[in-house]
């Protein structure tokens, strides 16, 4: 981390006293720093592009414009040199497992006591991973949810709005009016898509992606 810069970190989260309490622990984290907030994927995409990226992202799993890991996956894709960290209500260790394997830096619960957040977002500042202490992310994940990570994070940005798109079940001609491209780029977007993920029709990729958003919240509510 270059003391003689501000370091600018972005806070996305759609709820705004979430947004005020993770602010306040960046502030205590680090004096000084630039901090920015967004209420969305739209948002957060927006003001990355418009400021270059940033020193650190604190990215919310649940908020607009996001389906289960798709906002994790794009900001890596289309900011692979901004670390990301994951501040979440989910504590399943099984969801922070995968957010690391799609490239997180860390993965902070809400629940987190403030001053061991602020350590947290230090530690990950200085090009560290930091996951919950109590938690052990050792054990190897199974080869489905390898395979699957690796296939998803092989998709570059555009590919992963698209396929989040398909998600929806948007046809074609909606999602080139959505991104403004034409119909036969987003033809070529969906064929790269179904390559990258080893299916043969937009059904079976639409369940990939299920497969993994499935994954996140297994149990989070048991």
């Amino acid at each position: 981390m270059n003391q003689t810069t501000t370091t600018k970190i972005v806070i996305a989260d759609d709820h705004p006293l979430v947004r005020g309490a993770l602010r306040e622990a960046v502030a205590g984290a680090v004096p000084g720093s630039d901090i920015a907030e967004c209420g969305d994927l739209e948002q957060l995409s927006a003001l990355l592009a418009k400021s270059g990226g940033a020193d650190l992202v604190l990215l919310d799993l649940s908020m607009p414009g996001v389906r289960g890991f798709s906002g994790l996956i794009y900001l890596r894709a289309q900011h692979p040199d901004t670390p990301v960290v994951v501040v979440s209500g989910n504590e399943d260790p099984s969801v922070m497992r995968r957010c690391i394997d799609f490239g997180a830096s860390g993965y902070i619960p809400k629940t987190t006591a403030i001053e061991a957040m602020r350590g947290a977002i230090r530690t990950i500042l200085e090009g560290q991973t930091w996951t919950p202490p109590d938690v052990d992310l050792a054990a190897p994940a199974d080869k489905e949810t390898t395979d699957l990570v690796r296939r998803l994070a092989s998709l570059t940005p555009q590919q992963v709005r698209v396929l989040m798109m398909l998600s929806e079940g948007l046809l074609n001609k909606q999602i080139a009016y959505e991104l403004t491209v034409s119909e036969a780029t987003v033809k070529a977007h969906v064929s790269a898509i179904l390559q990258k993920l080893g299916v043969d029709s937009r059904t079976q990729a639409v369940i990939v992606a299920a497969k993994i958003e499935a994954g996140q919240w297994q149990g989070a509510n048991s």
